[in-house]
């Protein structure tokens, strides 16, 4: 759950100085690659929940990568959680992933999702994922959250899973779902007064299933478009909006 604003766009500016440098000819055999990649959304949803209210957001990232599997990166986004802060996500991610066979792949991550303007949202993930052929299935382990005792703390467990499949003229469609399950899951939606006039929380579960599908299509030097929809089924007494979300996307990559 991450992202940023206005400071995206000069953001998207030393982005695409970094593409300058990057465009340059690598000398041969090199082992190492690097990229950058700037993209927008019309709203930017993360685990079937917007982190934009629903607005657009502009967003841009660098990686690099070594041949043998070895890749990291950073990302970052404009977000709007309905409060003053935070304002913008800053991620940064590292990993490795290799190829067993033709058919079987594997990926093994970590990632902290940093909040810079905002008190107590930072956390950090490790990740473990595993394809076959068009198949996708992994799980997320948070270890660290600032928020103690509540919401991505660490303990918190995704499990998630998703399919994707090439389609004629340069089209593709993916199917994807997962499940949050956290640590701390209760969260007090009323306060009630028993017949000994004691006062007592009442509680919802803030786990959920959230669940999409994305069509896109690529484009040459106009980057990769996308149509998307997205949906969790979380309890609204929580503060889940489990209304089907349609927003369309646009990423180019340097």
């Amino acid at each position: 759950m991450k992202t940023k604003s206005l400071g995206m766009v000069a953001a998207s500016g030393a982005l695409l100085s970094a593409s300058l440098l990057v465009s340059v000819p690598a000398a041969a055999q090199d082992p190492w690659s690097f990229s950058a990649n700037i993209g927008a959304v019309s709203n930017y949803v993360w685990r079937g929940v917007t982190q934009t209210g629903d607005q657009a957001a502009i967003q841009g990232g660098l990686d690099v990568g070594h041949e043998s599997g070895f890749y990291a990166g950073t990302w970052v986004s404009n977000i709007d959680w309905g409060t003053a802060d935070p304002n913008y996500e800053l991620d940064f991610y590292t990993g490795f992933g290799g190829a067993i066979n033709d058919d079987v792949s594997y990926d093994i991550g970590a990632i902290y999702y940093a909040y810079p303007d905002g008190r107590d949202s930072d956390f950090a993930e490790l990740t473990l994922s595993g394809s076959f052929k068009w198949f996708t299935l992994g799980i997320a382990y948070t270890v660290y959250g600032e928020n103690d005792g509540g919401l991505f703390d660490d303990g918190d467990l995704y499990y998630f899973g998703g399919a994707d499949f090439a389609l004629p003229y340069d089209f593709g469609f993916s199917v994807f779902g997962g499940y949050y399950q956290f640590r701390h899951n209760d969260v007090v939606v009323d306060v009630v007064e028993d017949a000994n006039g004691n006062l007592i929380d009442v509680t919802e579960s803030a786990d959920y299933w959230n669940y999409g599908a994305s069509i896109s299509r690529e484009a040459g030097d106009f980057g990769t478009f996308s149509f998307n929809w997205t949906q969790n089924n979380g309890r609204q007494e929580v503060g889940y909006d489990n209304d089907p979300k349609f927003w369309v996307g646009w990423n180019k990559e340097f």
